[in-house]
């Protein structure tokens, strides 16, 4: 079985960026992230796609005259959200890489607080938790927050993992370990993928409270029929051998 890498300290963090419609969104996103953490990050990676609004790309454009080469630019080949984010892994510069959404769902100032946790723990994932007491949701249907519950209550039996969050996809990882990681998801259950397999593997993971909120420009690629794919890769990854969950040494 191929080993996990081990990851000695916190040099500084990739920012992954998928950007489909977000204008403003993103730009408060970067200036927010730079005004707070800026000295700990060596790039901010922005994952587009052909279908990538020309208004994003405007935005894109004067950030990367504003930041130079720290702003690169990622054209997707694989589809998909989860497509992205698998490549910009693969692209991350950083000793770690966060994962997050460029639309303001993420909240901007807690990359901050990830850093510091990921500082003192190099080797473990820093997740943001809606539920933990801090966190919270803004603009979520009864119905939903509901069914999400149920999902996060299921999964933390399914797993017997005390975490609170599994399905939100804000996190800071080491970057050579989600490299090191055979990932299967295209869509969005992808952010489920990106915490069952490290915690299959006994990877350390520490929760942060988050506030969620929902998007105020575009539209989401997320349909709600799409969060109920998520059991398949919960029950196959749990099912799964370990050793299958790792890639194939280059």
């Amino acid at each position: 079985m191929r080993e996990l890498p081990d990851v000695s300290e916190f040099r500084a963090v990739t920012i992954l960026l998928p950007v489909i419609n977000e204008t403003e969104a993103l730009r408060s996103t970067v200036e927010i992230i730079e005004a707070e953490a800026g000295m700990d990050v060596c790039e901010y990676l922005v994952l587009t796609s052909p279908r990538t609004s020309q208004e994003s790309q405007s935005v894109i454009q004067s950030l990367q005259s504003a930041f130079g080469d720290r702003l690169r630019v990622h054209l997707q080949s694989l589809p998909f959200l989860g497509g992205a984010i698998r490549e910009g892994f693969m692209e991350s510069r950083g000793s770690h890489v966060v994962m997050m959404a460029s639309d303001l769902e993420t909240d901007p100032h807690d990359v901050a607080v990830m850093i510091e946790r990921a500082k003192r723990s190099p080797r473990a994932i820093i997740t943001a938790s809606r539920w933990r007491e801090g966190g919270s949701f803004a603009g979520y249907s009864p119905l939903k927050l509901g069914l999400n519950k149920v999902f996060q209550l299921g999964f933390a039996l399914l797993y017997q993992s005390a975490l609170t969050d599994m399905t939100y996809g804000y996190r800071l990882f080491p970057t050579a370990l989600v490299q090191t990681i055979r990932w299967e998801e295209l869509r969005h259950p992808f952010l489920l993928e990106t915490l069952l397999k490290p915690l299959r593997l006994g990877v350390a993971i520490e929760e942060i409270p988050s506030r969620w909120s929902a998007r105020t420009e575009g539209e989401s690629s997320n349909t709600f029929l799409q969060n109920f794919v998520y059991f398949r890769i919960g029950l196959k990854t749990r099912l799964q051998p370990r050793a299958s969950l790792l890639a194939a040494a280059p």
